[in-house]
């Protein structure tokens, strides 16, 4: 069993099971974390408490005994929850790209 304790950094991963009982359990159904849903892990502090992640479009921070309850699967690098994360030539700064017969212009 993995949990969202063990996950690296910059890995996306889908939540199998969440462990706990009572208000705990709730507490983390309450973020946002249900059975199903991606999680990406952002950040890990130095001693491993707390762990940051994005989750549904927000980031969240969780203590490393709340992650310890959260068991995941399909841990997948270089993802982000919208996908694949973008070459640096992929990407374009807003109103570069065609926004249509004006150019994105307001009239």
């Amino acid at each position: 069993m993995s949990t969202l304790r063990e996950a690296k950094i910059g890995t996306t991963v889908k939540v199998i099971k969440l462990h706990g009982e009572g208000a705990v359990k709730r507490h983390i159904m309450d973020m946002g974390i249900t059975k199903g849903c991606s999680v990406f892990i952002r950040k890990v502090a130095p001693l491993g408490d707390p762990v940051e992640v994005t989750v549904r479009g927000y980031e969240l921070s969780l203590r490393k005994s709340e992650a310890e309850l959260i068991e995941i699967d399909d841990v997948t690098s270089g993802q982000t929850e919208a996908g694949p994360v973008p070459a640096a030539d992929e990407t374009k700064a807003p109103g570069t790209g065609s926004e249509g017969a004006n150019g994105g212009a307001v009239e």
